[in-house]
């Protein structure tokens, strides 16, 4: 669930962790919060639903409303503001009841998910309500929280992540800095102290209470499946059937999570690099991967000295683009070219044409106002020596991580001590995706969430690099998925302490000289093409 300050022109996260030396009293606090929210329980006007403006949902029948909710559920009385909710209703006689979506950040736009539904195998989808939203803060959601669109840290040529010269270094932590600055002085600012993920839960409850369904029916992707994990701590009584794809896991929200991340992006560039080696007849990089890697961060060194693309594409510009092939295998096949094309003629126009740039920072302003008030920061000793020893033995993405959460560091916000994540309550069956080498949200996370929800269920995608890949089309994945959310049923969880079900991951792309990668190639993906870039997008909002 870390982001990158990319997006792929054709597909495009977050985790965090608990510092050590925190507070003790996570848990007694923790569970002060449960029974503070039970004691208070708010129930939302009904919402006035009617057209949606955006095309798609439209076309596809949804419904939209804005759901009103506190600003401050400890002041249901108080100050409201409004969450953006879109639904498509079902078409199945067979009702199930009503299901909301998340497609991860935090900080992404989930309006529209309420189309899920179509992609779920054997028409199980329209046995249901499909609910989406944007959070507190996010996109249509008012107020929507914007801090810096042009910040410098999302330009072209930035100076190098890795701050081997001091001048580099004083750049990104003043501009890291200036931006946590620019946030306590946005328009929407009141938000910053009322936008934790329990926040976000407590809202996903009201939609609940405002549609008067007896239970909460859940899909999430990456953050999603932290906030459904919050979510099942507060209301463990109102969790039906919840779906976590790229399980998060709780205990390291969120500064630990990213350390994590610097060590498996690394070791999945190796096997994209090892990829491009394996089809050098269609990228003519060579049949070394260890040699395309290490030609690599010569090719870094260069555009740190003269920058490709019109001076546009320097170093870090290039890791960005590069990064998506660490989350998803979905667009090998395009960045393959493009960066074949960099290095064998020195034109990056193609690679900066997958790059985002400076623009709407409101998936970056609402992702650092979650994490860094979710749980506690370190301060910049420690994050500085995390990242020279990561990078020593894990360089792709260390210090490129370090610098996109390095706002907080100077968070206008308070933290607090992580919510205390806990399914002993929970008594519904509960089913969890995760690639064993998911770099974003790492297995041993989703293992860890496995082994403290002992209701839930575990499918592996052995081997995939993949994040948060469910319904592309692996039939020993979707129809699990399927199979579950039409009867609840699951089968008996293993008594290892690893997966419960291994199945075939994402299938690598099949290579070719020819395709740019418009659209997935070799995976049979169940979700429309737009739909599956806005999920990607949303674990890579605002980078």
């Amino acid at each position: 669930m870390k982001r990158a300050l990319t997006i792929v022109a054709s597909v495009a996260t977050a985790t965090a962790l608990l510092v050590p030396g925190g507070s003790s009293s996570a848990a007694p606090q923790a569970q002060d919060r449960v029974a503070r929210v039970a004691a208070k329980p708010y129930t939302p006007p009904v919402p006035v639903w009617g057209a949606c403006t955006n095309e798609r949902l439209a076309k596809a029948g949804a419904q939209c409303a804005m759901l009103e909710v506190p600003l401050d559920y400890d002041k249901p009385k108080g100050k409201k503001i409004h969450v953006a909710v879109s639904r498509i209703l079902h078409t199945d006689p067979d009702y199930k009841g009503m299901i909301a979506a998340n497609p991860g950040g935090p900080g992404g736009s989930g309006l529209g998910m309420a189309r899920l539904g179509a992609a779920i195998p054997n028409g199980v989808g329209a046995k249901y309500d499909w609910y989406g939203f944007d959070p507190r803060g996010v996109g249509s959601s008012t107020p929507s929280l914007s801090c810096n669109p042009n910040y410098p840290g999302a330009g072209y040529d930035r100076p190098n992540y890795v701050p081997k010269r001091n001048k580099d270094l004083r750049w990104w932590k003043r501009v890291t800095k200036k931006y946590a600055k620019a946030c306590s002085e946005a328009d929407a600012k009141r938000l910053l102290k009322h936008i934790r993920t329990e926040d976000v839960a407590q809202d996903l409850e009201s939609l609940r209470r405002a549609v008067g369904a007896p239970k909460l029916n859940y899909y999430g992707f990456s953050y999603g499946t932290y906030l459904g994990q919050v979510y099942a701590t507060l209301f463990p009584k109102k969790v039906g059937r919840f779906v976590w794809d790229g399980v998060l896991n709780a205990d390291k929200a969120f500064y630990e999570a990213n350390v994590d991340q610097n060590i498996q992006f690394d070791k999945n560039i190796k096997v994209y690099f090892n990829w491009l080696a394996k089809n050098d007849a269609v990228f003519g990089l060579g049949t070394s991967g260890k040699a395309i890697r290490k030609g690599y961060y010569k090719l870094l060194k260069r555009l740190d000295k003269q920058p490709a693309a019109n001076g546009q594409l320097g170093p870090d510009e290039l890791s960005d683009v590069l990064l998506s092939a660490g989350y998803y295998v979905y667009d090998w096949n395009a960045i393959g070219l493009a960066y074949a094309k960099l290095v064998k003629t020195g034109d990056g126009t193609d690679i900066i044409g997958m790059y985002a740039g400076p623009g709407d920072d409101n998936g970056f302003a609402v992702y650092n106002a979650v994490q860094c008030t979710d749980a506690h920061w370190p301060g910049w000793k420690k994050t500085e020596a995390d990242a020279w020893r990561v990078h020593a033995k894990h360089p792709f993405l260390t210090w490129g991580n370090t610098w996109y959460n390095a706002p907080c560091l100077n968070w206008p916000a308070p933290s607090r001590d992580a919510f205390d994540v806990s399914g002993k309550k929970v008594k519904s069956r509960i089913l969890m995706i995760a690639e064993t080498k998911d770099a974003a949200t790492v297995f041993s996370g989703a293992v860890a969430t496995r082994k403290k929800f002992r209701t839930s269920f575990l499918i592996e995608g052995v081997g995939g690099t993949t994040h948060s890949g469910s319904l592309s089309g692996v039939a020993c994945t979707d129809n699990l998925i399927a199979s579950y959310l039409d009867t609840g049923v699951l089968p008996k969880r293993k008594k290892n302490k690893r997966s419960d079900l291994k199945c075939e991951p994402v299938p690598q792309p099949t290579a070719s000289a020819s395709a740019r990668g418009a659209a997935p190639l070799a995976v049979d993906d169940r979700m429309p093409a737009d739909l599956r870039t806005l999920l990607l997008e949303a674990q890579s909002s605002g980078r």
